[in-house]
């Protein structure tokens, strides 16, 4: 609905500054405390208007010319400031439209197709503590440009043939693999076993090299333990995956693009822009005109493939099959996507855009798979859960055991899920359980708490027979400070949809819905619902509650946390 005002702002405001005789690429439009949206575009005019800033905003104001039925309310200044506010209009519309497209609110003004590729984490183990802030930012991604409105495809790129994977397809034929435990942490077992025994064995090392070549050389026996490998790992990842909420659409393979010949074809492709040389044996590709010192190597000198060229194939295959590219990466990541970028321009090919992320951390420090050293996805959300069980227990403890399970559950997976996005990609952090599962803060489980309130307050009003969600409201009587704040609030998701869906920035909607449960808060505290004086107030107030339950449970979908309605 904000999208729709800042639109009329948008409109009103360069006809006014044409009536004048102005032209401007930026209206400098911008959030203020002192209205719903202000222009500083008389700073920018001043100098070629030859007038003071702040006349010049009363001359650009007087100028601007509202329709009866404008969303705009009213245009004031405030020194260089032109202030606008919206119409009454605006705060009706509003209540009406959500109550009439309900999930639909706040989405679909965006098209075109995107390939979103996140998680990728190498199949020699299960997902860490450090992988989930990767599986997060790229599904609350996907949810946030879905909701935007466009066609999103999420895929899972699988090493399956590097020598992280050689090392697990021998450790197979030398270790016994424990069926017993879920498949992904059987493979780890062997996994560390193997990097010991190569440790204390580097004689062996040759085995590994050895399967590496053949594989590559479509060797059958190799390829089929490799595929035994990465099938263990891979389904014990999806099932960590869906645990939390995270789902993939496809897992395109990185051999499949060495027996399409792909990779044959991108190496020579590279190699006529004449940038390929010799060094040590190795292929590598100069990029120091891309301000890149160090040079890419795209070929072993045995005649192998690296990740890199590989990888530079799986994206020549995705630009062809969708008009953006979006890979979500760990910062040690940020030398080698950035050598990416520029080969594939260079050979004249779309470059992917990249979300670079800090690692995420827990007290107890870094993570190793090889070394053994980390701490597991599934130990973390098991932790999780017996804590939120802890929690839900104390606050109901008259509820059956199944339903504190459930709750436990959902409050456990968004707390985790809050607390991994409320943070700004580049920014590390420290995950700290007890911090992201207590109530008392705005986190994931204040907001769920928030969602149910709305349910149970709705609930009660339809079984003492005070609410009939049928029944038309005036929205017109919602004029209290709480009351409207909360609509304007619910208004601009829109708004934050469209900017995080442009700045690939998730975090702004999970500090959006957190303004939102408080201001949903603020209106409960203040204003009586249930108990108003009167009959046609008390509906209307009910539906606004009704609006809040829309947009709450809109935005905890965006964020992939469950919107329970009941606590």
């Amino acid at each position: 609905m904000f999208l729709e005002f800042k639109k009329q702002v948008t409109s009103a405001l360069g006809d006014a500054l044409a009536s004048l005789g102005f032209q401007v690429d930026d209206l400098g439009l911008e959030a203020s405390q002192h209205a719903d949206i202000a222009s500083k575009v008389a700073f920018r005019l001043a100098a070629q208007a030859k007038q003071n800033p702040k006349e010049l905003a009363e001359r650009i104001a007087e100028a601007i010319i509202l329709p009866d039925d404008s969303l705009i309310g009213k245009v004031t200044t405030a020194g260089p400031y032109i202030n606008i506010d919206a119409s009454r209009d605006y705060i009706d519309e509003t209540v009406l439209r959500i109550r009439q497209e309900e999930d639909g609110f706040g989405g679909g003004f965006c098209e075109g197709r995107i390939l979103l590729e996140h998680t990728s984490a190498n199949p020699n183990g299960p997902l860490h503590v450090g992988h989930i802030r990767n599986s997060i930012i790229g599904d609350t991604l996907k949810r946030v440009l879905m909701r935007a409105g466009y066609d999103v495809e999420t895929q899972y790129y699988v090493n399956d043939m590097g020598r992280q994977i050689a090392i697990v397809s021998w450790a197979l034929s030398q270790f016994e693999f424990d069926t017993t435990k879920k498949p992904d942490h059987a493979i780890a077992d062997v996994y560390i076993k193997a990097n010991a025994e190569l440790t204390e064995n580097p004689d062996k090392v040759s085995e590994i090299d050895s399967r590496m070549q053949l594989v590559e050389k479509g060797d059958e026996a190799t390829i089929k333990s490799f595929d035994e490998a990465v099938s263990f790992a891979v389904d014990g990842i999806k099932e960590t995956l869906l645990r939390m909420n995270v789902e993939h659409d496809s897992f395109p393979y990185e051999s499949g693009f060495i027996h399409s010949g792909a990779v044959s074809r991108i190496v020579e492709e590279i190699k006529a822009t004449g940038r390929t040389e010799i060094d040590k044996g190795a292929l590598v590709v100069d990029l120091s005109d891309y301000g890149f010192e160090k040079t890419l190597v795209i070929q072993r000198s045995d005649g192998t493939s690296l990740y890199t060229t590989r990888d530079l194939a799986y994206h020549e295959w995705k630009g062809e099959r969708a008009d953006r590219m979006i890979d979500v990466l760990g910062a040690d990541h940020k030398l080698i996507s950035g050598q990416l970028k520029a080969t594939l321009n260079a050979i004249g090919k779309r470059e992917p855009e990249i979300v670079i992320f800090e690692f995420v951390s827990l007290p107890e420090g870094s993570m190793s798979t090889r070394r053994g050293k980390f701490i597991s996805a599934d130990e973390l959300l098991d932790q999780i859960e017996k804590q939120a069980y802890t929690e839900v227990d104390k606050r109901r403890p008259e509820m059956p055991d199944e339903f504190k399970k459930e709750v436990a559950r959902n409050v456990g997976i968004g707390a985790v899920r809050y607390d991994i996005v409320k943070v700004s990609p580049e920014k590390s952090t420290v995950f700290n359980w007890e911090e992201a599962l207590d109530f008392e803060k705005q986190g994931g489980p204040f907001i769920q708490y928030s969602h149910a309130r709305a349910c149970n307050i709705l609930k009660k009003a339809e079984e003492d027979g005070l609410w009939d969600s049928s029944r038309p409201i005036d929205p017109s009587l919602l004029v209290e400070d709480t009351e409207v704040d909360l609509i304007k609030k619910m208004a601009s998701f829109d708004s934050v949809i469209e900017a995080s869906a442009r700045e690939l920035k998730p975090n702004s909607i999970a500090i959006y819905a957190r303004e939102l449960a408080e201001s949903f808060n603020q209106f409960y505290r203040f204003v009586p619902v249930i108990n108003a004086e009167e009959e046609e107030l008390r509906d209307v107030r009910l539906g606004l509650v009704d609006c809040a339950r829309i947009v709450l449970a809109n935005t905890l979908d965006t964020l992939g946390i469950a919107a329970p309605e009941s606590m």
